[in-house]
């Protein structure tokens, strides 16, 4: 599948893979279904990207680099709430936390997402897409985003590993990020020691997650 040309492009994808099982999807770009999602856990927004035409990979540039969007597939439960937190990015723990918002990866990656339900908690083949939202943060989300940024990196730069743990933040948390709970990498801590750590990531709560839902399902339709 080629690049959409543009933003509506891209939108006019999405929308079409509405009430689309997975299965049906993956038989159309040619991608096995897995019995379960256990030790796939990034298939389905693979295979959304095979499916939109996203080319971002996993390069550290966004998953459509010519339009400057991101893609986040999200898992409802039967209420039409998110049914878990969703993984922005690496939280850095070196010298790549010693910017300002403004050139944060993780802002980068939310100034534009195109969020993708999917409905059903059955075979991965079974669950459904629900309609997609485009989505920018308003004024309002950024600034509560922002201030999650700098209190969860000014604690990961001082090395409080040990202190940070999920409670932290009101839209974003910063938690264990790997594939293996074993993983480890090196930083320095409180005490300026190189010590061993579980990689952490950034997440978006799911009451954050929720309330983008929830005003896009609110919002006056087009004109």
């Amino acid at each position: 599948m080629h690049p959409p040309r543009d933003e509506a492009a891209l939108l006019d994808r999405a929308r079409a893979l509405a009430d689309r099982t997975l299965g049906w999807i993956a038989a159309r770009v040619g991608v096995t279904v897995p019995p379960d999602l256990r030790k796939d856990k990034g298939w389905v927004g693979t295979l959304l990207e095979t499916a939109l035409g996203a080319t971002g990979g996993s390069a550290a540039q966004r998953d459509f680099p010519a339009l400057g969007i991101e893609l986040k597939s999200i898992p409802l439960n039967d209420a039409g709430q998110p049914r878990e937190s969703t993984f922005v990015c690496t939280a850095p723990l070196g010298p790549e936390l010693l910017v300002d918002w403004d050139q944060s990866w993780l802002r980068a990656k939310l100034t534009r997402v195109l969020w993708v339900p999917i409905h059903g908690t059955g075979p991965p083949g079974e669950r459904q897409v629900g309609a997609a939202v485009l989505w920018s943060p308003s004024p309002a989300q950024e600034a509560v985003l922002q201030a999650d940024w700098e209190e969860l990196s000014d604690l990961l730069g001082l090395g409080h590993f040990d202190q940070l743990d999920a409670r932290w933040g009101q839209a974003l948390q910063v938690r264990p990020k790997a594939a293996d709970s074993h993983a480890r990498t090196w930083a320095l801590d409180a005490n300026a020691q190189w010590v061993q750590v579980n990689p952490r990531g950034f997440y978006l709560r799911k009451s954050f997650t929720h309330s983008v839902l929830t005003a896009a399902r609110n919002a006056p339709p087009p004109r």
